[in-house]
């Protein structure tokens, strides 16, 4: 019997996903939620470029939850504040519907009990499953780097350093609103505003879930944010950086945990990979320090040169939520996320 699967939103991963799902001979679907009213009431064969599937997209939340699903995968673009979408996701769970999400739920416990609860009461009511999975949280770190630490004897210090290039990137409300590129630094300083709180939230899931990995907690976690500078006028599809605005934004977060380890999370969004010349190539370089040191570097990129440069990442990130799909549907109800692999330990006794 085929899996019988939603999907919520279909922007440029939205839309990756629905054709995955359309195609796979193991999943059938059967709703499609969307929040352009121009979308709605199309079938859903029309936005994923296939044939007519008779599945209508709505824009109705209602009909969704109406809906006999067994899983529904989110990939609504991540939003302001870190918990807008929370509301929504609680009742999909309410309704018996597991969710894998590409926009959060990594690893919720990391913002306090206050966050969860409603999760968690949703999870049970419903007996559902929450997944937060992807590439980038949810594999580089939690399942690659971590299996990687296994090699060590000892470590002093890991960091995951991450390049994006968005110079191809066609959403003008994706660069200059959640990149925050185009923005005067005099006026507005984004690596101490609403931006830099939404991807705080976001990311130190991922340092608390690779923490809980090692079998480690996070005892603190410091910021140290930077901007690039357009050194001239650059053009992209999405529109045009005047020069002397954010060209570039990099994330970066070290985490201490109580076993002394230091663990750094660096994230660049870049409209010109011309301008950091000391990245090197890949889009991702792990670095654990320790006894032996261990370096790993990880590309993701298309046969076709002729592709956007994201389109590699956003089926990377669609193949590991749908791989999850069985493995989601079978856990026990509440917030689900894969097992580390065998990784360095401290210690070997249980605590």
């Amino acid at each position: 019997m085929a899996i019988r699967v939603i999907q919520w939103a279909t922007g440029a991963m939205g839309r990756t996903a629905l054709r995955r799902i359309i195609d796979h001979p193991d999943l059938e679907l059967v709703g499609v939620y969307v929040y352009s009213p121009d979308k709605a009431g199309r079938d859903a064969g029309d936005l994923a470029k296939r044939p007519a599937t008779g599945v209508i997209c709505t824009s109705d939340i209602a009909e969704i939850l109406a809906l006999d699903a067994d899983m529904v995968i989110h990939t609504p673009r991540i939003t302001l504040p870190y918990d807008a979408m929370n509301a929504d996701v609680a009742r999909l769970l309410a309704s018996g519907k597991n969710v894998i999400s590409t926009a959060g739920f990594h690893y919720p416990p990391a913002h306090g009990a206050d966050y969860t609860a409603p999760l968690l009461a949703a999870c049970a009511a419903g007996s559902a499953s929450l997944a937060g999975l992807g590439v980038n949280p949810g594999f580089v770190v939690e399942r690659l780097t971590l299996a990687a630490t296994g090699l060590c004897h000892d470590i002093s210090r890991i960091s995951v350093s991450e390049t994006v290039d968005a110079s191809a990137m066609a959403s003008a409300e994706f660069v200059f609103g959640l990149m925050g590129f185009g923005a005067d630094p005099t006026v507005n300083d984004i690596t101490r505003g609403p931006l830099a709180a939404l991807y705080t939230a976001l990311f130190s899931e991922v340092l608390h879930l690779a923490a809980q990995g090692l079998d480690d907690a996070v005892m603190s976690i410091a910021a140290a944010h930077e901007i690039t500078t357009a050194p001239r006028d650059i053009l992209l599809p999405a529109g045009t950086i005047p020069a002397g605005t954010v060209a570039a934004t990099r994330w970066r977060w070290t985490a201490t945990l109580t076993s002394g380890i230091a663990f750094t999370l660096s994230i660049l969004w870049t409209a010109d990979p011309t301008l950091h010349p000391e990245q090197g190539l890949g889009h991702w370089n792990v670095q654990i320090e320790g006894r032996p040191n261990i370096h790993l570097t990880l590309a993701i990129d298309e046969g076709d040169v002729a592709a956007p440069p994201a389109r590699a990442l956003t089926d990377a990130t669609i193949a590991v939520a749908i791989a999850a799909i069985p493995t989601v549907i079978a856990a026990p109800p509440g917030f689900f996320a894969f097992p580390a692999p065998p990784p360095f330990r401290k210690r070997l006794e249980a605590r």
